[in-house]
């Protein structure tokens, strides 16, 4: 058996506060709730695409996301085109959310693939990018990709 045969099948989130971030992945992601369930005073909700698990969200973080400590270093969730990741940064921008980049911008430079690079309610680092399309956006590390140090 090769790690080439696994792939990512949903993955877990902690979370401080689930019912803001039941918002901002199903209001502004457009993530759809698979089910939601409650243990003493611990809630978590399951989020997907209307049948498939993709994301589960944990309400048992004490404090938000360190990206200074081992674990997690970005989740990244792919779309169909450009336009679409544009659309996901206007609505981002809507809600008020912290980029690290300022637009679309490419994964390194000359790269065809790209997105944008943004956090969520709790400082988790999310990207939302397009194997073709970014051509012409600008790549802002030159030395490391893209989505390597924000």
């Amino acid at each position: 058996m090769t790690a080439t045969t696994l792939r990512t099948g949903h993955i877990g989130l902690n979370v401080t506060d689930l019912d803001r971030s039941l918002a901002f992945y199903r209001d502004v992601l457009g993530f759809t709730v698979l089910g939601e369930g409650k243990e003493d005073d611990r809630r978590y909700a399951f989020l997907g695409d209307g049948e498939k698990l993709l994301v589960t969200l944990w309400q048992q973080a004490g404090e938000p996301f360190d990206g200074g400590r081992a674990g997690l270093h970005h989740l990244a969730f792919e779309a169909e085109s450009i336009d679409r990741v544009r659309e996901y940064e206007t609505a981002l921008k809507e809600y008020g959310v912290a980029f690290a980049y300022d637009g679309v911008v490419a994964h390194r430079e000359g790269s065809a693939s790209g997105g944008i690079f943004f956090h969520d309610p709790d400082g988790t680092r999310l990207e939302i990018s397009v194997p073709t399309g970014a051509e012409e956006a600008p790549a802002p590390v030159e030395s490391a990709p893209t989505c390597g140090f924000f």
